[in-house]
This record gives structure tokens, sequence and C-alpha cells, in this order.
């Protein structure tokens, strides 16, 4: 019985959304990531707000402190883990050991990115 717990608390921890903010070492530098709360009531309207996603409404963002950058991304309306993006940067933790950082400048460079513990 007890293997059977904690099979299933592994499980759950497995599936336990990542945070959105969190500090992260990208190309070996330090990057500080924090939720910044949009303008949108989610009391204000009969039966809440749809397209809500991990704890994000439409209109929230992130702060995104990298290298001599402070990168401000909007929720995306994309399916899935909250994405970020302003059309050059995107962010988004689907894992929460690997997130996902990239910037499109013709092509687009991805930056590898852990968790710090």
């Amino acid at each position: 019985m007890s293997a059977l717990l904690s099979s299933i608390l592994v499980l759950l921890v497995s599936l336990w959304p990542a945070p959105v903010a969190a500090d992260w070492s990208c190309d070996g530098d330090l990057l500080s990531v924090e939720v910044v709360a949009g303008a949108v009531d989610p009391t204000g309207l009969p039966g809440g707000i749809p397209n809500t996603s991990a704890g994000t409404l439409p209109g929230d963002g992130v702060l995104i402190h990298w290298r001599e950058l402070t990168l401000q991304l909007p929720r995306t309306n994309n399916a899935g883990a909250p994405s970020y993006t302003d059309g050059r940067w995107w962010w988004r933790v689907e894992d929460p050991f690997s997130p996902e950082f990239r910037q499109r400048r013709g092509s687009i460079m991805t930056y590898d990115c852990q968790p710090l513990p």
C-alpha cells in the first residue's frame, strides 16, 4: 500500500506545473523571470475568464532579466503551457528542467537553459 501511495505522490509531483517566476541559467548567464499581472479582472465577468492557462490570464506577461537586457513579454494565446513573446523573444516552461528561450534574428536562435538549484 505504501508503494502505491509513493508512486501516486511521485506522479503528482511530476505533473505539478513549474512556476513561471524563477531563476535560470541560460547559455551560462543568470536569467531571472517574474510574472506581471495584466489588466484583466477575473471577478468582473460572469462565469470567469476563458482562456486561463496554468494560473495565467490573457493580458499577463513576464519580465525577463538576462545579460544586459530586460524584456517584457506578453502571454500568447497558444494552446498548451503558457508562452510569452513580443515577436522577437519567446519564453515557455513546458518542461521544468529545460525551459524554452528563443530569439528571432533572421533565423531562430535557441538558448540552452536549466533551472538553478
